[in-house]
């Protein structure tokens, strides 16, 4: 938006900026971006001459996209919309975070970090974080100001899930300028009730390649050269035998919820063929069949 932020909704700047980043890249990623900014902005000030005026346009400017995309089922169908948002961040979670176990720290897999804390702040548009993308959330954010104050601090940083007791992370942290504000610090161990979380027990989702437009191949910050990120190969999962032929059993009696679910998981296996996770999506297919023929997950 070409209309200037008000200094009042700060907190939902880089919220904003990754909406513009991914405006040829992914409308529905940057639908969903700015859809949380105005929610966030509404809560943050709404009352406010300049701050109501930027929140109108930015409204104006969501249902321009909404009618641009309105057969996008992203957009028309909100578990859609939510499944391509979390497989989106997970992708650009997990590409930072095999960087990190890798020993390859630079400014692409730093700024990954931080777009995926940011995407899984996006999905609260839908509903209340689960407890995985609550912890993925907090990780990758801490993990995005740590390894870019060790960089910057001259140390190498320490790879994978490592103790967050008393390290500060910053809402405010700008990975666009290599730059972490301190006007409003957060001290995990202080504030957070889960502050003294065990990482290394974070449960990573499947897949290992980095999502769609994801560079793999930039240089470090120390200016060596830096090697090309191989694909790394998938491990295809074994198809239950008892489903090749699936037909429903017997007196079978499905919910609304289970049709709700089963819907779900064909959605979700949807979208990880959008990234080519072919494991993921005959998982998901998997537990649909056993859940429509069983009744049972």
């Amino acid at each position: 938006m070409a209309e200037a932020l008000p200094p009042q909704l700060r907190q939902i700047q880089h919220h904003l900026r990754t909406g513009q980043e991914h405006e040829k890249r992914d409308p529905v990623v940057a639908y969903y971006c700015r859809l949380y900014a105005m929610q966030t902005g509404m809560k943050l000030d709404s009352k406010t001459p300049e701050c109501r005026k930027f929140l109108v346009k930015l409204m104006d400017q969501l249902e321009t996209m909404k009618k641009e995309l309105g057969d996008n089922e992203s957009i028309s169908q909100e578990l859609v919309g939510h499944a391509h948002i979390e497989n989106y961040a997970l992708k650009m979670f997990l590409y930072a975070d095999n960087e990190d176990r890798s020993g390859r720290f630079h400014k692409n897999m730093i700024k990954s970090f931080y777009t995926a804390s940011l995407l899984l702040d996006v999905l609260s548009v839908f509903g209340e974080l689960s407890e995985e993308n609550f912890q993925h959330r907090k990780y990758a954010k801490w993990k995005a100001t740590y390894i870019h104050n060790c960089l910057k601090n001259g140390e190498v940083p320490q790879s994978g899930p490592i103790g967050m007791e008393g390290e500060e992370y910053d809402d405010e942290y700008d990975v666009e300028h290599g730059a972490a504000s301190r006007p409003s610090p957060h001290v995990l161990s202080k504030e957070d009730p889960d502050a003294n979380t065990n990482f290394s027990n974070l449960q990573i989702p499947p897949g290992a390649h980095a999502p769609a437009n994801t560079p793999a191949e930039v240089p470090h910050f120390t200016g060596e050269p830096c090697n090309p990120v191989q694909p790394v190969p998938q491990n295809i999962p074994v198809v239950d035998p008892s489903l090749l032929n699936a037909m429903q059993q017997g007196e079978v009696r499905l919910t609304p919820e289970d049709y709700a679910r089963a819907q779900k998981y064909c959605k979700y296996a949807g979208s990880a063929l959008q990234y080519e996770d072919v494991g993921e999506a005959i998982q998901n297919l998997q537990k649909a069949l056993k859940l429509l023929t069983t009744g049972r997950e």
